[in-house]
């Protein structure tokens, strides 16, 4: 399991969760802990297991093994609302943002807050704009609809609204996946800026580099099952490269490939040196042949 921080405070933690749909254990024994000012990556190729985790903490799917705790507290959440109220915001990789809605509308898409019998339109909209500047965007005209900024800027609206409606952990999935090198840079500034601020942050990623750049610890998920769980100071980048891109296993791959590049090696050679004796036996007779009908002549 991770260690915590100097504090000793850990904001979310899971002991020996696993989560099962009848015989098929789509996680287990999984040991997470998240700490205030500090980002936990949790690596995996598609089908690890990373999105069944994220939907236990986010309250979607209930575990069926271990236990989790909030604050020390053994918590089970019956929905997403309850695990919000708890502090645990999630931003998922399809952002859950109406791309012809105004950029004001989705920060408080939800939660819009009211004035008379209508909208505090202007309370938003100066609110929005505060919060995103406080995360260093810019965005001069707030009533533009979302679908035309930038991926990385809608990225980082997702995640400033989450801030300001009282996140103390927030679950970040794959939110580089689809972003060019600029872009993917922009996102992972506003992550560091997020584990400045003192919050929990759950990167959850496939990119080891993007991971290594930001993370403090790193947990890599295989099958459902817990792979590697690693301080920054415990492992380098090089190393979580190759243990993300198999490890061991790998490793016995590229020995099967040489060994059996050196097999077909072998039998080339073979095949060439039956050839070259079939050519000679057919030159022999060939040879032979001519040799007795000049006899006979």
């Amino acid at each position: 399991m991770t260690t915590a921080t100097a504090t000793g405070t850990r904001l979310l933690e899971l002991d020996e969760v696993g989560k099962s749909y009848g015989n098929v254990h789509a996680l287990r024994g999984v040991n997470i802990s998240v700490s205030p000012g500090e980002v936990t990556c949790v690596l995996g190729d598609n089908g690890a297991g990373k999105s069944t985790l994220i939907k236990i903490i986010a309250g979607l799917h209930q575990h069926t093994e271990g236990v989790v705790r909030m604050d020390g507290e053994e918590i089970r959440f019956n929905s997403p609302r309850e695990a919000q109220a708890k502090g645990i915001a999630t931003v998922y990789q399809d952002l859950a943002l109406a791309p012809l809605m105004s950029v004001w509308r989705n920060f408080f898409l939800g939660n819009e807050m009211k004035k008379g019998f209508g909208l505090d339109i202007d309370a938003m909209k100066r609110i929005s704009g505060e919060e995103l500047q406080k995360m260093g965007i810019v965005i001069p005209d707030l009533d533009r609809p979302v679908g035309a900024l930038s991926g990385g800027q809608r990225q980082c609206i997702a995640i400033a609204r989450a801030i300001y409606f009282g996140a103390r952990v927030v679950i970040l999935d794959e939110p580089t996946a689809a972003l060019g090198v600029k872009q993917s840079g922009v996102v992972l500034k506003y992550v560091t800026k997020m584990r400045d601020s003192g919050l929990g942050v759950i990167f959850i990623t496939h990119n080891p580099h993007h991971a290594y750049m930001v993370g403090n610890h790193f947990v890599i998920l295989k099958l459902g099952r817990l792979v590697l769980d690693a301080h920054r100071d415990e492992i380098t980048l090089d190393q979580l490269t190759a243990e993300m891109a198999g490890g061991q296993e790998l490793a016995e791959l590229s020995h099967e490939l040489r060994a059996s590049e050196a097999d077909g090696t072998a039998d080339a050679a073979a095949a060439d040196a039956v050839e070259a004796e079939v050519d000679h036996s057919l030159f022999q007779r060939g040879h032979g042949a001519t040799s007795v009908e000049e006899h006979k002549e």
